[in-house]
């Protein structure tokens, strides 16, 4: 394309009441991707996800060995992950220390959450006065929110109160909510994907959402006129970009019709509801995750948090044989059935996991994918859930953060190393320079 053709990355599509951003094209020309104080010339950003998991791990089949590459034959719980060991690495030996009581006594899942990207210790109150400290996904968002339309993303599958006590005197905010813009400001993740979705894409007063909905026209239809104008000044190569983009945002929105107008199951007499739809669970998830990859694709945000389920909770699994409640099992005792079934949990969620990165390795982007301008973790507050200890975590790094992130290994870091020094590593790799954040003591080497 001629200089004069050029786009600008803040290109957007409109039509009725409605907004749809791009993905990268060739014709808005290289972005800045940052690693530390060195600007990389390359084709997208970097972003920053985290994805929580409750109620910790059963360590024994998830640490991977000897530190050093990643073996051909992972443990148990990260078996869903064959195929993808260049893609991620573990690190263990880090600590989350202000989820511990430190003289606040019970409450070990709501302060896992809440102090897991804070490094604050969330303290009990009467209810009505929560405090914890800022997340690093919201230190990013502050510095970077300008950037992108959307400053930053929070999702999940399980809704949660943002008042009542959920956890021996914790207010229920710290058990549901993993994004705190200040100590006392938590920001609350959405769950409805079709809510999710209107945030990205929708504009417009409630009236035109709803005359929109009515007709059940896409969202794609309302811009089709601003798409025509577009397609007509790009490339070969733009067009068939653009061609696979506007087909997964058609993907997405035809699964979250069906989604919202399948009929509820009916319940036998005598059969007590499970909490939350189990049943429909893995859906929920790849649903909020195609979402998340949508928002990063177009740009619409570089940080997302993703509470896959609320800490503590008690969600049975019937679909991959567990009825009984999640938390429950955490409990096991060392009982070796219990642990089976945390073990297909656990397993459950890793292969969502792959899902995610599958995903995000399909989408292409400049020199790479999507996952290469990536760094995503994935991991809990809790280590093993039957002693509510939070040291030696389960964390796992994915993608390689503009090439400033070596994936493929087991690194493995002293004792008592806080979790915040990782975080302080990713916000360097997002060009924010934070001295301290929480407990943390100094960035993380070797990551």
């Amino acid at each position: 394309m001629s200089q004069t053709h050029k786009l600008s990355r803040r290109t957007l599509l409109r039509g009725m009441g409605t907004v749809l951003a791009l993905p990268w094209l060739e014709a808005m020309g290289p972005l800045s991707c940052w690693a530390g104080n060195t600007t990389v010339s390359q084709a997208a950003p970097n972003r920053m996800a985290f994805l929580y998991v409750p109620n910790g791990i059963n360590m024994e089949d998830w640490r991977p060995g000897e530190a050093g590459s990643l073996p051909t034959d992972l443990p148990a719980i990260l078996r869903p992950l064959a195929g993808h060991q260049s893609d991620f690495s573990i690190l263990t030996g880090l600590t989350a220390d202000k989820a511990r009581a430190n003289g606040d006594g019970g409450g070990d899942h709501a302060r896992a959450l809440a102090a897991f990207l804070t490094g604050s210790q969330p303290r009990k109150t009467d209810g009505t006065d929560i405090r914890a400290g800022v997340s690093v996904d919201q230190v990013a968002a502050q510095r970077l929110g300008d950037k992108t339309r959307l400053s930053s993303l929070e999702i999940g599958t399980e809704a949660g109160s943002m008042a009542g006590n959920c956890d021996s005197g914790y207010s229920c905010v710290y058990s549901s909510t993993m994004s705190w813009r200040s100590a006392t400001q938590p920001v609350p993740k959405e769950v409805n994907p079709k809510l999710v979705f209107e945030r990205m894409f929708g504009s417009g007063s409630k009236d035109e959402r709803m005359r929109r909905d009515s007709r059940r026209r896409s969202v794609l239809d309302f811009v089709k006129d601003d798409f025509s104008d577009l397609n007509g000044r790009l490339g070969r190569n733009d067009q068939r970009k653009l061609d696979e983009y506007f087909s997964a945002v058609r993907d997405l929105e035809m699964r979250i019709q069906r989604a919202a107008t399948l009929p509820d199951p009916t319940i036998p007499e005598g059969v007590t509801a499970p909490d939350g739809i189990p049943g429909k669970y893995e859906e929920h998830i790849r649903l909020m995750m195609d979402l998340m990859v949508l928002a990063f694709q177009t740009d619409s945000t570089r940080v997302s948090t993703f509470v896959m389920a609320n800490e503590g909770s008690n969600k049975p699994y019937p679909f991959i044989g567990v009825s009984e409640g999640h938390h429950d099992l955490s409990h096991h005792a060392n009982n070796a059935e219990k642990k089976a079934k945390i073990a297909k949990i656990n397993e459950f969620h890793t292969t969502q996991l792959a899902y995610l990165l599958a995903r995000m390795k399909e989408v292409k982007e400049g020199d790479g994918t999507l996952l290469d301008h990536t760094m995503l973790v994935y991991g809990s507050g809790n280590s093993d859930g039957n002693r509510h200890n939070h040291d030696d975590l389960p964390i796992l790094l994915a993608g390689r953060g503009c090439g400033t992130i070596q994936p493929g290994r087991h690194v493995v870091y002293p004792k008592e190393t806080p979790l915040t020094n990782l975080w302080l590593s990713l916000l360097n790799r997002m060009d924010v320079q934070m001295h301290q954040l929480g407990d943390s003591t100094g960035e993380l080497k070797d990551v």
